[in-house]
């Protein structure tokens, strides 16, 4: 019960913050920026609506979770490289690792291979 809680409080502030990525939208900013934007604000507001009943959206978490993961991976490969900011490891890296960490650790567990393995249990047994 604490941890679907904790859950469903990790998916509205990661959807909101996603969201919010929305500001960025109106000041004047590089069209892949944009674009960038528009993905993760949609996202966050899937997260936001997954947040209602997060064992029903065990992809979108999932989905969300190994996206911050690569997308961090990304970014602190172009630091590293000095394509974009060093500064960028704690600003943006950093965030989107503990939001990946965040979400697989506290993801629902998967129900349905439970259901499935006791009825094949069943099914052996008759």
């Amino acid at each position: 019960m604490i941890r679907e809680r904790a859950l469903k409080v990790v998916l509205v502030v990661v959807g909101l913050l996603f969201l919010f990525g929305v500001y960025g939208l109106i000041q004047p900013v590089p069209p892949a920026d944009q674009m960038l934007g528009s993905v993760y604000a949609t996202l966050g507001v899937f997260l936001l609506l997954a947040a209602r009943k997060p064992s029903a959206n065990r992809s979108l978490i999932a989905f969300a979770a190994w996206s911050s993961f690569v997308h961090g991976a990304v970014m602190a490969v172009e630091a590293i490289e000095n394509v974009i900011p060093r500064s960028d490891l704690l600003v943006a890296v950093a965030p989107l690792f503990v939001i990946g960490v965040a979400l697989v650790a506290l993801a629902p567990a998967k129900v349905a291979a439970a259901r499935t393995e006791t009825h094949r249990s069943e099914a052996i047994r008759t």
